[in-house]
């Protein structure tokens, strides 16, 4: 059946029909309630189902990875603002912590996979668990690997922790978040993971240790081989796949053409060729920036769903 996207914003959610309309996502029917109205008969027959779907960055980088359309799956990236930085810090009492909500939903439906998205910070660790303690309560195997935007060549950090639950998992080994056991009291640090998600960098780096992956006779026959990381971590062993190196330039693959422009304090910053300019007053891009601003980064997205594919 069609997808479901549920996207509170009206100006975001009408951006969503446009794109269905245009052929760039997955077709299907936009909610415009709050997710806490919804109800799990109200969305039992999709294939698929996209919460807090913005502008359809999820979708859209789905189908970049190679995720069909028929293919089930749910996402979401739950509201940020109370475990960022630009928020008000107010975390679990915040009413924008809608985890909840989304839990109710899938506890009810059962979907087979989630992936989902949410800020790298200390701040939001407490979060990454209360997930990862739920889903695994449902029986669901999880893993989560936080990773900036610039390991993706993107000419900024935006430092995001992309996660997954898969009902279906035989080759998914899990050991939970950083390597711990499920129900471990252990928790480890972003910097102790010693990881990311990398395309197009001038060093290989890791990726999947987070899922504790074994390789199987496949991944060796493709050169994908159990590697000591070098460096800071270097006393980390983990099972891993390795990405071919590619020189290192100031932005990589497709931010390579960014444009660069002189700013008041003499620094030089990178945007997209062509971005309009912010005018102050200029209300009729006000909800265009945000929409921008709260969206995950599409190539990010794809690399994670990428890696996703292969190891479940």
């Amino acid at each position: 059946m069609a997808a479901y996207y549920n996207e509170i914003d009206p100006y975001a959610a009408q951006w969503l029909r446009n794109l269905i309309g245009g052929g760039h996502i997955a077709p299907g029917d936009v909610d415009e309630r709050s997710i806490e109205d919804v109800r799990p008969e109200d969305i039992r027959g999709y294939t698929q189902c996209h919460f807090f779907a913005g502008v359809g960055v999820w979708a859209y980088a789905l189908r970049r990875a190679g995720w069909t359309d028929d293919r089930p799956v749910w996402t979401g990236s739950c509201p940020c603002q109370p475990f960022s930085a630009a928020g008000k810090g107010a975390g679990f009492d915040d009413e924008r912590h809608l985890w909840p909500a989304w839990y109710h939903l899938i506890s009810e439906c059962k979907p087979p996979i989630i992936l989902g998205e949410q800020v790298a910070s200390k701040d939001a660790d407490a979060w990454i668990d209360l997930v990862q303690d739920d889903m695994e309560a449902l029986g669901y195997p999880f893993g989560a690997v936080p990773f900036p935007s610039a390991g993706v060549g993107a000419p900024h950090i935006r430092d995001r922790t992309y996660w997954v639950a898969d009902s279906y998992a035989t080759r998914l080994q899990v050991r939970g978040r950083y390597g711990r056991k499920p129900g471990s009291p252990q928790r480890r640090r972003n910097d102790d993971a010693g990881s990311s998600i990398s395309s197009g960098l001038e060093h290989p780096v890791l990726i999947g240790r987070q899922w504790g992956k074994t390789p199987t006779s496949r991944d060796i026959n493709d050169g994908a081989t159990p590697q000591r990381p070098q460096g800071q971590h270097g006393a980390c062993i983990a099972n891993t796949y390795w990405i071919s190196e590619n020189a290192a330039g100031p932005t990589n693959g497709y931010w390579r053409a960014a444009d660069w422009l002189g700013c008041r304090d003499g620094k030089f910053r990178p945007v997209e060729p062509g971005t309009f300019p912010l005018a102050h007053g200029a209300t009729a891009r006000v909800g265009r920036l945000r929409a921008y601003g709260n969206a995950i980064n599409a190539e990010q997205a794809k690399i994670f769903i990428e890696t996703v594919m292969e190891i479940i």
